[in-house]
């Protein structure tokens, strides 16, 4: 969600802190469960099926027929939410909840999610996964007409339009704040004993419905329903409402309708690989975009090496395609946390070798290719080429199952700026010379596109929003006046947060 830097206790759009990470970060993610007397307890299950979408923090807000109870913490769900330290204190029949990705900030427990507020016509509560591409705007209006702000997060922007309207009843309210919000969102929002789940018009964050029993699910990904026994019946639709009360679910379009246009880091990066995306588990999506890599690959490798864990994959799907072993060349050590890699400069500059370190027997004398699902800034990469040379590779070509990213994003996923983004400012030759690799390969987009069953891309009508790689946005960020110099409001500040 869009964040906000404070500065001399004014919020500024023009100030733009960036880490030095060199990765895509995760989005947030949402879990909401109706009518089950272990509403809490499934939703803290399905809120750690979904912890790889945000590691910062998590919460919960559950409705027991007269109160709303709220439980919010930094970091895991499976470090906070148990009986003894939370559940107990959860009672009710719905719940939802929230992850919050990851971020650098320090006292950010005031945007942990979900949020609360007592309106005209009754409590309610709203986890966002997503990111507003007017809320700047918004949220100048809002505060010159009276609204007070205690958080620097967009999801408040939502709660202070829907504050505002003079209707009554929740939906009504909703629909009216939903016509004046523009970017990519999914919602869960629990008034009383109603569940609500919202889909942007262009469909651009995921939401899925599921039942356990007679109980109906709102989440993220499929994988939570897995984790708690529940089917999955279908997506929410873009620019959809379902309103789940009394057992039952209804659906209402109120917005203008727009083509289906999906993010397709879902398919590339986001989405736990089990997950169901279009019909199909992501880990097969990916596989297929590794083995169309193949087809458009021309170097003929000793091994092929995946950069664990994103990059396995395509690794396996592009092995299978060419007849040529797959190989650990790398191990990743699962174990590293902030706590230890943040005490001292001496232990922060290992870097890399903190997390990998190369399989030498793997990869001596051998031409290998590396895959990776992304290259972003390029830094990690360079790295991780060096540490092959290293350990003996004879060669090293460096292969990428999608295609170069060159702009930032604006509807809930972090990236540099565009200044930043090295295929934004590098040709291949140069990229290639600066990650040290004997040749580089991207996948194109049209090998996207056939990868992933859609064919060849439509200039006219995209499938995906594909504007990491094509600048195409499917909604205008309006709080950006400037695309030649496009930014994003970091996540990642240590005063902005989510």
């Amino acid at each position: 969600m869009m964040k906000y830097i404070k500065k001399n206790n004014f919020l500024s759009k023009f100030e733009i802190k960036h880490p030095h990470n060199s990765v895509l970060k995760e989005e947030c993610a949402v879990f909401g469960i109706s009518n089950s007397k272990d509403a809490a307890a499934l939703t803290a299950l399905g809120l750690h099926a979904l912890q790889h979408r945000g590691q910062e923090g998590c919460g919960i807000v559950t409705f027991d027929g007269k109160n709303f109870n709220s439980e919010k913490r930094l970091g895991l769900v499976g470090d906070n939410f148990t009986k003894e330290k939370t559940l107990d204190r959860l009672p009710g029949y719905f719940a939802i909840g929230h992850n919050r990705y990851s971020t650098a900030g320090g006292d950010t427990m005031r945007n942990v999610q979900p949020f609360f507020a007592d309106l005209h016509g009754g409590g309610m509560s709203i986890a966002h996964n997503g990111n507003l591409t007017n809320a700047i705007m918004l949220r100048e209006r809002l505060v010159k007409e009276g609204s007070i702000f205690h958080t620097t997060s967009d999801t408040e922007t939502i709660v202070h339009l829907i504050a505002q309207s003079k209707k009554y009843k929740i939906i009504d309210k909703l629909i009216e704040a939903l016509f004046q919000i523009e970017g990519g969102y999914a919602l869960t929002i629990l008034s009383k004993d109603i569940l609500i789940g919202v889909r942007d018009p262009f469909g651009i964050r995921p939401l899925i419905v599921g039942k356990l029993n007679n109980s109906y699910i709102l989440t993220s990904e499929t994988c939570a329903l897995d984790i708690i026994g529940a089917e999955y019946i279908r997506d929410v639709e873009n620019g959809e409402i379902v309103i789940i009360e009394n057992n039952e679910l209804k659906s209402i379009k109120p917005l203008p309708p727009k083509k289906l246009r999906p993010c397709v880091f879902e398919y590339i990066y986001f989405s736990r690989p089990d997950s169901i995306l279009n019909g199909i588990c992501a880990y097969d999506h990916r596989k297929n975009l590794g083995r169309q890599l193949a087809v458009e690959c021309e170097v003929v490798p000793d091994v092929i090496v995946p950069v664990p864990d994103s990059g396995v994959p395509a690794a396996i799907g592009f092995s299978q395609k060419i007849g040529v072993n797959f190989e650990l060349g790398l191990i990743r050590n699962h174990y590293v946390g902030r706590t230890f890699i943040e005490p001292s400069q001496h232990i922060r500059s290992l870097g890399v070798k903190l997390k990998l370190n190369a399989n030498k027997t793997s990869i001596k004398n051998k031409v290998v290719v590396l895959i990776d699902d992304s290259l972003v800034r390029g830094t990690t990469c360079h790295k991780i080429v060096k540490m092959l040379y290293d350990a003996g590779a004879k060669e090293v070509h460096v292969m990428i199952s999608c295609p170069e990213i060159k702009y930032p994003d604006f509807y809930g996923v972090d990236t540099p700026t565009k200044k930043e983004l090295l295929a934004a400012n590098k040709t291949n030759d140069e990229i290639c010379d600066y990650i040290g690799a004997k040749t580089l390969k991207f996948l194109s987009l049209e090998g996207m596109y056939s990868a992933l069953g859609k064919g060849e891309r439509n200039d006219l009508s995209p499938q995906f929003t594909d504007h990491y790689f094509t600048g195409d946005y499917p909604v205008e960020p309006s709080d950006y006046h400037n695309k030649d110099n496009i930014t994003q409001l970091s996540l990642l500040s240590k005063t902005s947060v989510n």
